[in-house]
């Protein structure tokens, strides 16, 4: 990316860094943030392939599937890439185009994708079976040697949690107990809720208590942890992929311009 910018006028190359850094720095925790500086991006130079790139997860995060299947195009015409192969096919998720999505997780390109890509297509592609109602082919297609294998990558815990949720969909549910808690073992960084469902599998709800107490001066409890007979709960999905903004090449630009 640094290589494209340097393309561009010093000071039109710096206004653009400034703004794909705030993208990235903002786009899991104020998405709508950073859809706005990438907006500004690309009003300052669309021509460049990392800035359709950041508009694209901008517009994914916000879930402007249109618009970010759009720019992924844009980007992939400009590099001759795949990597942004799997995104495109969940945008097409997205837009209810559930087959189209599947079409895509059986062309040419896949086999082009590094394995991190693989199995990204893979999770986008029993989404796409999930949308269709067709868990049992859900099941089938997350099984692989990337699921068996002992070895713990950036993308495992994702994968086991997403085959356990397609377990438990499928009503399979100690089955699916089992690749949640292999999910939570495989999660170093918080990427799923693989402990919330398993307290919801087990009836166990974590509830805020703030009481106060009529007749003294209303101490503040603590949280405290009931029981719930019915273990319901809110349920996170099918494991779809997570949309990013690749920011070594970004963080690179941000400490040469003093941001860090």
């Amino acid at each position: 990316m640094r290589q494209e910018l340097q393309s561009l006028p010093k000071g039109l190359a710096e206004d653009v860094s400034r703004n794909l850094v705030m993208v990235a720095r903002l786009i899991d925790e104020d998405p709508e943030g950073a859809y706005a500086y990438s907006r500004i991006a690309l009003r300052l130079a669309s021509r460049v392939a990392a800035v359709r790139e950041a508009a694209g997860f901008a517009a994914y995060a916000n879930q402007k599937f249109s618009e970010a299947l759009a720019e992924f195009r844009a980007a992939r015409r400009m590099t001759g890439g795949v990597e942004l192969w799997p995104v495109m096919a969940d945008c097409e998720r997205g837009l209810g185009r559930p087959e189209k999505a599947l079409d895509m997780a059986g062309a040419p390109e896949v086999q082009k994708l590094d394995k991190a890509g693989q199995v990204e297509m893979r999770l986008v592609a029993a989404g796409a079976r999930r949308d269709l109602d067709q868990l049992d082919a859900a099941i089938v297609t997350l099984q692989s040697p990337e699921l068996a294998s002992n070895s713990v990558q950036p993308w495992t815990a994702r994968l086991r949690y997403a085959y356990a949720d397609a377990l438990l969909a499928a009503g399979r549910e100690d089955e699916a107990r089992e690749w949640f808690a292999k999910a939570l073992e495989s999660d170093k960084d918080g990427s799923t809720d693989a402990s919330d469902r398993l307290a919801e599998m087990d009836g166990v709800e974590f509830v805020d208590a703030f009481d106060e107490d009529e007749d003294t001066n209303g101490d503040e409890r603590g949280r405290t942890v009931a029981a719930d007979a019915d273990g319901t709960g809110t349920r996170d999905g099918d494991g779809e992929v997570a949309a990013d903004v690749a920011t070594d090449d970004v963080d690179d630009l941000d400490e040469r311009d003093g941001n860090k």
